[in-house]
């Protein structure tokens, strides 16, 4: 951290920002948008995030020991000229990428999804926006969202933001989010910390998933 950096956080703090919410007591993990149109460095929206893919692993092998729910989201659009992805589709030409029923909307095989985890598919960057996550995570009391994925500057914020809005409480893992740049995800980090989110190491989160049990099932 530069001591520009650290001046920032010390002002914020000093103004009563950057408080914890803490974890609560029944968690679900958002695996967001770690598909392969995003983790292919190759495809016009992909980078590579093979250590922020193995760390997000750790995190859902966790929630797996411990029964916790998972829900995987994605990006997908079915119209051919892209109308579902509305005025979005003017400002990036990648999300032509982003076909329904193609290998790039599928879930990064390194992450080992397994059946029964649920996929939601969105159209926009917020895993809230246009879905029925609401409800189904209401539905089981869910409090928590334990969060993983990219970009942390992009979905995983606009996740954030609107889970602290939904009355959630947002936990970002830090190793297990990436971005395309390196310091969009770090401002996007310090953003979420000081006025959205916890950002939790992955060492933290793995052990509050291994004292659920199966609390969350």
């Amino acid at each position: 951290m530069s001591d520009d950096e650290r001046g920032s956080e010390d002002f914020f703090r000093s103004r009563g920002f950057g408080m914890r919410i803490g974890f609560g007591a029944r968690p679900a993990v958002l695996s967001i948008d770690i598909i392969n149109a995003f983790t292919d460095p190759g495809m016009p929206l992909g980078s590579d995030l093979s250590a922020e893919i193995a760390a997000a692993r750790s995190v859902l092998d966790a929630a797996r020991t411990a029964g916790v729910p998972i829900v995987h989201t994605t990006v997908a659009y079915q119209d051919g000229g892209l109308a579902d992805a509305g005025i979005w589709a003017l400002k990036q030409a990648g999300l032509a990428t982003l076909r329904a029923g193609t290998r790039e909307v599928e879930v990064d095989e390194r992450l080992g999804a397994r059946p029964g985890e649920q996929v939601l598919a969105k159209k926009y960057a917020s895993v809230f926006f246009g879905t029925d996550l609401v409800p189904g995570l209401v539905s089981r009391g869910i409090d928590t969202l334990i969060m993983v994925g990219c970009t942390t500057s992009g979905c995983v914020r606009a996740s954030a933001v609107d889970a602290v809005q939904n009355g959630f409480r947002p936990m970002v893992v830090r190793e297990a989010v990436g971005d395309r740049s390196p310091q969009a995800h770090e401002q996007a980090l310090f953003d979420l910390e000081q006025k959205y989110a916890d950002v939790v190491s992955l060492e933290e989160t793995v052990a509050y998933l291994a004292g659920q049990g199966t609390v969350a099932s």
